[in-house]
């Protein structure tokens, strides 16, 4: 391990340039590298992280093909036909970038008044700590965000069980260490897939929105973020990227309004600097 160098780590992921595999997966091998050398940093096996210097090299491809985005009124659309209490569940995924592993791990004390701590997620039976070092972290959420959470203790909802009703408490008990998204019969962690094929994709198909999923979900925040205006550097700290380029060159889609908005704002700043002049 302590052979490994910054220039050894930077030759082998030139070479995957070569390779048939995405400019995703190849930024994903990187990160897989690095958090597993970081681990060698926190237990004193290495000094440095190597990975920290190395460069994927760009894309090959001289165009770039966007990813499918959720736009504000497809969102409203999707949520008036998500029945609770999943429908607070895609709106807490799509407003806070959340994977939905980090959602599933969720406790209440980590739902604070106008922000969320990450520093757990769960995964079909698997629980494990957050994908990398930046990822674990709070970040500021709308104030609507946390009082659609809250709300959740208030619910109750009607499930088929043959030809009968039940109800059932959507939050079975919401102390500190309680998760904040329960199974609906018993109180358990959630499972994702099951979330996301039975309420969610139906929903989406019925609009004409196949490409729905978890994934789309956060790269939809990410371009909100776009859209909002906000820097770089702060998408990528409320993405909870360990690089900046993860945000603009992964998760951020190109948006035509966003464009012509910057345009129309360099006008006026070249109207003000005429007048001033």
């Amino acid at each position: 391990m302590r052979d490994l160098t910054t220039l050894s780590i930077q030759r082998y992921i030139s070479k995957l340039a070569a390779s048939p595999l995405s400019h995703e997966s190849k930024d994903k091998i990187r990160d897989v590298l690095s958090s597993i050398l970081g681990s060698a940093v926190q237990y004193g096996l290495l000094v440095k992280n190597p990975v920290e210097g190395v460069r994927l090299p760009p894309e090959r491809r001289g165009k770039r093909h966007s990813k499918p985005v959720v736009t504000f009124e497809q969102f409203e659309a999707l949520m008036a036909k998500i029945p609770e209490p999943y429908a607070t569940i895609f709106f807490v995924a799509i407003y806070t970038g959340l994977r939905v592993s980090e959602l599933a791990g969720l406790r209440w004390n980590d739902v604070h008044s106008d922000s969320i701590t990450i520093d757990e997620r769960y995964c079909r039976g698997d629980w494990g700590t957050p994908k990398s070092e930046a990822s674990n972290a709070t970040i500021g959420v709308k104030r609507c965000v946390i009082e659609r959470i809250h709300r959740l203790k208030l619910l109750t909802v009607e499930v088929r069980a043959g030809r009968a009703l039940r109800k059932y408490r959507v939050v079975k008990s919401c102390g500190p260490d309680d998760l904040v998204f329960q199974s609906v019969k018993d109180g358990k962690p959630i499972r994702d897939n099951n979330i996301l094929c039975r309420f969610i994709k139906p929903a989406a198909r019925g609009l004409g929105l196949p490409w729905v999923n978890w994934r789309c979900l956060r790269t939809s925040h990410a371009t909100w973020l776009k859209l909002a205006g906000a820097d770089v550097k702060d998408a990528q700290a409320q993405m909870r990227h360990s690089r900046a380029s993860t945000t603009l060159d992964i998760y951020q889609q190109f948006v035509p309004e966003s464009q012509k908005r910057v345009v129309e704002k360099l006008g006026e700043t070249c109207q003000i600097g005429e007048r001033v002049n």
